[in-house]
């Protein structure tokens, strides 16, 4: 019988979820084609296993993604499930990317648009994408907190942000969790980022703890890349980047094999590991691989576990950068 995720209170504004959450960007967008039933079938098979966070953003696929998880929640208490949507990245019709806008008219249409999609009059928690150099963050945080107290926003979040926009934003309004990339081969928050959100008692929500598939287990050298599948220009998925970062992932599968679990599931309860304050987003886009993931919540990791992870796969010893240089610069987290 598989675990049930536990809950987890995550910041001052004493966000409450369920301690995994799943990502639902794959299934609308980024990752090349996804099954539009299959897709519901596993948004229905989180819920029903205690799954109770679902993170989406405006843009997966224009709208999309939302639309989707509208539809999945049909017939489903609004109240038993929290929604976290990323705003501000802009899109052209054929789906390019043109620019980023978080200022305070913009957050508001946003959510406005947001809620007319999602079918629901609010949104658990509400975060900018990135940090829009062209806005202080003290507005677009003053802009979601507007929202809070007109009652459309229960939580204001950061995503990809740096520790001093953490505390300026944190001295705005309360904020319940910072999203950020946070793997066995992505530790850079673990230096500033980390420490200064715990010092502001803002939680964790980890994305990418799987880096894209590369740390699934699943992924192979020769496998073939559909032209919509950003990973095909990823530069740890290329070349001699990606033949060394596979060999990391049979390094952390002989300790998984030992342990009687998957990679997957390994690199899942590894982040877990890290702290009751962060939560691990699966990016499952079938029920096979959610119920591989389910399956992290089975594995407990002791001392002589951690200590043999992370001399297989030691901080820094992926090759190649998580995103592009150009998708780099827009990261605040990384400045």
């Amino acid at each position: 019988m598989t675990t049930t995720p536990a809950r987890a209170t995550l910041g001052a504004s004493a966000f409450t979820t369920s301690t995994l959450g799943l990502g639902c960007m794959g299934m609308s967008d980024l990752y090349g084609p996804a099954d539009e039933a299959e897709s519901i079938a596993t948004i229905h098979a989180a819920l029903d296993a205690g799954v109770t966070l679902l993170d989406t953003g405006d843009f997966y696929g224009m709208g999309h993604n939302e639309l989707l998880i509208h539809e999945a929640l049909r017939g489903r208490k609004r109240e038993d499930v929290e929604i976290s949507v990323k705003f501000g990245a802009q899109r052209a019709p054929g789906g390019s990317w043109i620019g980023y806008d978080a200022s305070p008219a913009a957050t508001k249409t946003a959510l406005a648009y947001t809620l007319r999609r999602l079918r629901t009059d609010y949104i658990d928690v509400y975060r900018p994408a990135r940090l829009d150099p062209n806005v202080p963050i003290e507005e677009t945080v003053g802009a979601i907190a507007e929202l809070v107290e007109a009652g459309y926003v229960r939580h204001i979040g950061l995503s990809e942000v740096g520790a001093e926009t953490l505390r300026r934003a944190a001295a705005v309004h309360p904020i319940s969790d910072l999203q950020i990339e946070y793997s066995l081969i992505s530790r850079g928050l673990e230096s500033e980022v980390l420490p200064a959100a715990r010092s502001l008692g803002i939680g964790v929500t980890a994305y990418g703890v799987l880096s894209r598939g590369l740390l699934s287990g699943h992924w192979s050298s020769n496998r073939e890349v559909n032209a919509a599948d950003f990973r095909g220009h990823s530069p740890r998925f290329q070349g001699e980047n990606l033949t060394h970062n596979l060999n990391l992932v049979e390094a952390l599968r002989a300790i998984a094999e030992a342990k009687g679990a998957t990679v997957a599931q390994i690199a899942i309860a590894w982040v877990a590991s890290r702290g009751s304050d962060i939560v691990p987003l699966v990016g499952a886009r079938r029920r096979e691989r959610l119920a591989e993931a389910l399956g992290s919540l089975e594995v407990t990791l002791g001392p002589a576990d951690l200590a043999a992870i992370e001399a297989a796969v030691p901080a820094g010893a992926a090759a190649g950068e998580r995103y592009a240089a150009a998708q780099m610069a827009h990261l605040d987290s990384e400045h």
